[in-house]
């Protein structure tokens, strides 16, 4: 007698294929958010509490709220949908993502609080305990419990954090304390997006992989060093509205002008390249279309080079604007944390908006 057929087993989907966008390259483009927020930013009727000492105001990092005269308070939020397929991987990426906020603004985090959303009906259920496994190994490093959070069914698989963290009241570095005369150093290469793009058309080799793993797992500790330097003005971590959109966030909110050097600009090795080919995301174009405006280029700049400037960078690297008589210590810090592609890239004059040259 024959052996009965064996039942097929559904096949794992790529988890890149259940979702529209992946990783920080999800943001509503920044325009479009503008628009949305321009209405209901002010709550009318509603005075803020003087203990909030960072809000929405300038679209920083993080919230900060005052709790006593040595400690602030930071809370923050961060999720998305797959950037990667491997699942750990996934769940270690917006971890990293989520907490980089905390660093962001000087602080270091307490806490976080899961936010998971997956579809039950089509992911196995240890594909999204290792998507779990993946956030909790990074809070373990970071010295954080997840102590808490919320599930739903949801139809694209989405992960994340909500973190709190702790920094003192003269520590609390806004992106809008630059001043003229400012050196801007940047903590990571660029091309996130670039090597993401790559991955889900399957055209990303091994080695790109690896950095791409290795730079978005990369925890943004140096901030919490960087918030003790008087020398530091303001900091912001590079995410999902690309270099020149956090960039021109800084400008914005000390109301003067940022400078970037491109040829000082650390990339991640062969993502130009890659841009070259067309390996890049929707949500760079979007960017530009939001705020290129406001974004000076050279004559011939080349276009992988915009879709650079504009890449969303998932997990990105801190972009610190310090005295120029600091900016040998910002790159210590960088350099002895494992941050060896630290740069300084540009500077701060008097005038408004980005200008790179």
């Amino acid at each position: 007698m024959n052996a009965p057929d064996k039942q097929a087993l559904p096949a794992v989907p790529r988890l890149t294929s259940l979702s529209h966008g992946g990783g920080c390259g999800c943001k509503i483009a920044p325009g479009v958010l503008s628009e949305i927020l321009k209405n209901s930013s002010n709550m009318p009727g509603f005075n803020l509490p003087p203990e909030l000492l960072v809000g929405i105001e300038t679209a920083d990092d993080a919230a900060v709220y005052l709790l006593n005269e040595h400690q602030a308070l930071i809370a923050t939020t961060d999720f998305f949908m797959p950037i990667v397929d491997d699942p750990y991987d996934f769940g270690r990426i917006a971890a990293t993502n989520a907490i980089s906020d905390v660093y962001a603004m000087g602080g270091t985090p307490i806490m976080a609080l899961g936010l998971v959303g997956m579809p039950i009906n089509v992911l196995p259920l240890e594909v999204i305990g290792a998507i779990l496994r993946g956030g909790q190994d990074v809070c373990r490093s970071a010295g954080i419990p997840i102590a808490g959070g919320h599930t739903i069914d949801s139809v694209e698989p989405i992960y994340g954090l909500v973190v709190m963290g702790l920094v003192h009241p003269s520590r609390v570095k806004k992106n809008s304390g630059a001043k003229a005369g400012d050196v801007l150093v940047l903590g990571k290469p660029l091309g996130v997006g670039i090597l993401s793009a790559a991955l889900k058309k399957e055209m990303l080799p091994p080695a790109g992989y690896k950095k791409m793993i290795e730079l978005t797992t990369q925890l943004n500790k140096p901030g919490i060093a960087l918030a003790g330097l008087d020398g530091v003005h303001a900091l912001t971590d590079i995410t999902g509205f690309g270099l020149a959109g956090h960039t021109l966030e800084l400008a914005r909110g000390a109301k003067v002008q940022m400078r970037l050097n491109w040829a000082r600009m650390p990339l991640i090795s062969g993502v130009r390249a890659l841009a070259a080919q067309g390996y890049v995301t929707g949500a760079s174009g979007r960017n530009w279309e939001s705020y290129g405006a406001e974004v000076s280029v050279p004559h011939g700049f080349a276009p992988e080079d915009k879709a650079l400037l504009s890449d969303p960078q998932t997990s990105g690297g801190l972009l610190v604007s310090c005295r120029a008589d600091t900016v040998d210590q910002v790159l210590d810090i960088f350099h002895t944390q494992g941050f060896g592609d630290a740069a300084a890239v540009g500077e701060v004059v008097s005038g408004q908006g980005v200008c790179v040259y």
